[in-house]
């Protein structure tokens, strides 16, 4: 279970990478950056693949800033870390693929943020009750 953890938190982490990247590149002005394979961007697939080789080590220097393994307690950060997976991923995700979503907003705020704000919520509450172990061990 602890390696499948370890495995989608590097794909998300790389998924978000990428997906910065591509969105990023997107809007400029060179077409080669905008070739889409099966409407993916090509851009995103390269990004990607070098962005699975980094994500481990980019996880584990996010561990070493937040002093991760000296804290006593570590389901909080745990919580934060993996929240903002799901929501940048969230957000990367209508940033290259549905970039039409990215007009509506609710009060001023683009509403496709608020929603993935909302989803990530649910989503961390979802993925602690499966991976979280720890609490599970203090318990008993």
């Amino acid at each position: 279970m602890h390696k499948l953890n370890k495995w989608i938190q590097n794909l998300l982490l790389a998924f978000i990478m990428s997906s910065s990247l591509t969105a990023l590149f997107f809007s400029t002005p060179y077409a080669f950056l905008k070739i889409k394979v099966l409407q993916i961007p090509a851009s995103m697939i390269v990004f990607f693949i070098l962005s699975i080789l980094v994500a481990e080590d980019v996880r584990n220097s996010f561990k070493k800033v937040f002093r991760y393994e000296q804290r006593k307690d570590k389901r909080s950060i745990w919580q934060v870390g993996v929240g903002m997976l799901f929501y940048f991923s969230q957000v990367g995700i209508v940033e290259v693929f549905f970039r039409s979503w990215m007009e509506p907003e609710l009060g001023g705020m683009p509403l496709y943020l608020v929603i993935s704000f909302l989803n990530a919520f649910i989503m961390t509450v979802i993925y602690e009750e499966i991976f979280y172990v720890e609490a599970i061990h203090q318990s008993r």
